[in-house]
Order: structure tokens, then sequence, then C-alpha cells
């Protein structure tokens, strides 16, 4: 199979040589019997199956694969915001099982969806007061989506190239990456794109943050001016990468959104509930007309996501734009709840605040000693490595960060790379500073074996 760079969008992907040696030297006969299970039974897709490995359990910040090795996750998906399979919410999933009150019926509510309904209008920034809930995060970006074209009687809208919000027919279409799209034919009409503000890797070799937000915004407003009976923008306040916008970058969308008509949706699937320092990424900027929810939102147990918007836009009743089986499931909201509780009992906001910004501090010493370090960035615990073959052209070392991958893999650290390059570290946010230091340090002592070409 040809690769691509669009292969290696989303992660690394699963056909090059590297994948086949890692599963040579590291699967043992019995992870390799399930292995081929696997492979046999699942429809083949690129960054899924084949698969990297076979899983036993996951605890706290950590996964533990058949042979009982034990790897500090830096990736889990994003759902493990509380830990895997954290005691308190499998307790409080018991509960509500226990209480025959799982699944809920259309037409009919349950106390622990009210309860959470009430508890995200509380905790969300102000102004944000009707909920919504769905089985995962490409029904509630579509439901956003919706939302927003009926409440405006539009149906344009801008996102950014190289995001992702979701395998959906429209949120693959709003998604900036061909990967989730090609070959599908015509998508949804009216979805245009334009530039994300990546300070570090801008196309038009910008060294000013100013110069790069104010070319993003001057893209939008083109847009906005030349294409009207646009609805909404939508964009991650803090990118996957990450790439960390400015605050005045987005408050000059805000400001074009409001005069242009369209309706601001911020997709914090994967930063919500903790991950970069607030609960909610978009307190760090402002507060969106639709915030989207999903991934951690299930506790790490079950899959559930939503969106909660502004009361102006509880305009329709005459309309189904969720409508979904299970978007009252007790059993669901019971999880969510028990996260949140969770999260606000133990501060872990505060704590993935300062730990993530001592990481920072200990990658940005690692980069003085690494040449192959281009750029640290991130926020909270959400952060991006960028690996570079040359510091100067800003080269992306693709091939040396699929090796340093899978060294890392072999000492016990599982960690994701993103556009080829960008290591990305995105633990559980129950992650001690004990368990960073380990990670940090076989990452460190990776890096420097590579470089060195051991």
């Amino acid at each position: 199979m040809k690769e691509s760079r669009f292969n290696r969008e989303q992660g690394d992907s699963n056909t090059t040589p590297g994948r086949e040696k890692y599963w040579e030297g590291n699967l043992s006969v019995e992870a390799r019997k399930w292995f081929e299970e696997d492979n046999r039974y699942f429809l083949h897709q690129n960054l899924s199956t084949p698969v990297l490995n076979v899983l036993a359990r996951a605890h706290g910040a950590c996964i533990e694969d058949l042979d009982g090795k034990s790897y500090i996750d830096m990736h889990g998906n994003g759902v493990h915001n509380a830990g895997f399979n954290n005691p308190d919410i499998i307790a409080a999933v018991r509960k509500q099982l226990d209480s025959e009150m799982t699944f809920c019926p259309r037409r009919y509510t349950n106390i622990p969806a009210v309860s959470l309904a009430k508890k995200l209008s509380e905790i969300t920034p102000q102004g944000l007061s009707r909920s919504l809930f769905c089985p995962g995060g490409s029904e509630a970006i579509e439901m956003a989506l919706k939302l927003a074209k009926q409440v405006t009687g539009r149906f344009k809208t801008i996102s950014f190239w190289d995001s992702f919000h979701g395998a959906g027919f429209a949120a693959a279409s709003v998604g900036g990456e061909e990967h989730f799209h090609g070959g599908l034919g015509p998508m949804v009409p009216g979805a245009f794109h334009v530039e994300f503000p990546n300070y570090y890797r801008n196309p038009w070799g910008f060294t000013d943050r100013s110069d790069v937000d104010a070319e993003c915004l001057r893209q939008i407003e083109l847009v906005l001016r030349r294409e009207p009976e646009m609805a909404a923008l939508i964009g991650e306040p803090i990118s996957a990468k990450p790439v960390v916008p400015s605050r005045g970058f987005w408050e000059g969308v805000k400001g074009l959104c409001d005069e242009y008509g369209a309706l601001l949706i911020f997709d914090e699937i994967i930063e919500g509930f903790g991950r970069t320092g607030k609960m909610f990424a978009c307190e760090h900027y402002l507060t969106p007309d639709i915030l989207v929810l999903g991934k951690s939102m299930g506790g790490g147990l079950l899959p559930f996501a939503g969106i909660i918007a502004k009361e102006e836009y509880n305009t329709l009743q005459h309309r189904s734009i969720g409508h979904y089986t299970h978007e009252k499931n007790a059993l669901c909201c019971a999880a969510a709840l028990g996260e949140i509780e969770y999260i606000e009992k133990n501060d872990l906001c505060r704590h993935a605040e300062e730990l993530g910004a001592y990481t920072l501090d200990r990658l940005s010493e690692m980069k003085e000693r690494h040449p192959f370090i281009g750029d640290v960035k991130g926020v909270g615990l959400h952060i991006g490595i960028d690996l570079v073959t040359d510091r100067k052209t800003r080269q992306r070392a693709v091939d040396e960060a699929e090796i340093i991958m899978f060294r890392c893999l072999e000492k016990g650290l599982s960690l994701k790379t993103i556009e080829g390059n960008i290591i990305t570290l995105r633990p559980a946010l129950v992650i001690t500073k004990e368990e960073m230091d380990t990670a940090l340090d076989i990452l460190d002592e990776t890096i420097g074996e590579v470089e060195q070409g051991v």
C-alpha cells in the first residue's frame, strides 16, 4: 500500500515496516493468537485494524497487555481523564445498575439525565444552559451543526484544515483531513475551510504570532464576506496537535461571527473536562454559542457525548436534531456524573495545570539538549513535541518519530504521533509526578538513542 501524509494525519499508520517489525518482536504466542483473530474478523482500516497489541486491563494512568507488561499511557483516546477504570465511577455505574434504571425509552426522562444536564449548566461558562446527549462525538458534532443551521436558517460552515471532528458524514465534511472523506464523493455542501493559526508551522513563514492571527482572520473574513448564508464557524479552541491560539485570535473570530450572523461552535471532545488545566478549554478564551463534549464524558467506561447551547437557541420544538435512542441513557449519565464529581473532588484541573507546567519545563530543557526537538507546545496535560531532522528547515522527522514511538513502547511508555512527527502527550489527569517523570525519562533516553543512531 502506498504511504501518504494522510495516513499519519491522525496517528501512526498500521501499514509500515516499522509496525511489522514491532509485531514480530513484541507479540507473544498468546497475544499473536488473539491478534490474528482480530485481524480475521474485523474490517481492516488504517489507524485501527490490524491492531498494535492486545490489552488485558487498564487502570489509573496505565494499560497492561495480555502478557502482563504495563505501559504508562499517553493517549487513551481522550476518554481517561479520571483514569482508566476509576473505582469511584465504577461504583456510581454499579449503583445505577442496581437501581434497575439504565436504558430510558424516548419520551421519558430519569433523574441521572436531568442531574447531568443541570450539572453541565452549572460548570460550563455562564450562558450555556440547554443540553442534548448522544452516543458519541461524531453525532454530537452533527447535532451542533444541525442546531446552528436551523436557528440561523443558513447552511454554510467554516472550519479549519487539518482538523478532525468525527467520522460521520457531516463531521467528516467539516473536518479538514482528506483521510476521512477521500473516495466518498460529494460531501455535505457549503463546508469551507481556512488555516488554523499554527505559529510554528504556518505556510507563510511568519515569525510574529500576531501576523499569523491576522492572516487567519483575514481568510475567515474573506469567506464570510464572499459566501453569505454562513451558519457557523466550528473549531477546537486548542487543537489536537496541540496548537494554542492567542486569546486575541478567538476574540477576533467571535467578533467576525457576530458581525456576519454566524454561530461559534467549540469542539471540546478532546479538550473538555480538565485536560487543559481548566474544566473547559474555552475558559482560556471566551464562551461559544454551542459547546460540544464527548470522549471522557462517559467516565472512561461508556460511549457518551453531547452539546450544551445558549438558552436563546431553544427554539426547535418542531424539529428533532438528535433523536438518538440512548440520548437519556441513565447508565451513561451516571458515568458522566461520576466523572465530573471525581474531577471536582480531587481538583484534577489544578493538578493538570501544575503537572502540565512542570512537564513543559522539563521538555523545554530536553529541547536544549536534543536537536530532534524543534518545538514544544501545549497547556495543561495536552502537550505536543514537534520532532524535526533540521531545526532551520523544520523538516518533519517522520521516520525517526516512528522509531522513537516503538522503542518507547518496548520500554513501557505508550504514546501517539500525529501528522507523522508530532509526539502527543495526553495522559490520564490522575497521573502522578513520579509516573510523569518516568515517562519523560524514557522519552529523553529514547530520543537521545535515535539521535545517536543507536
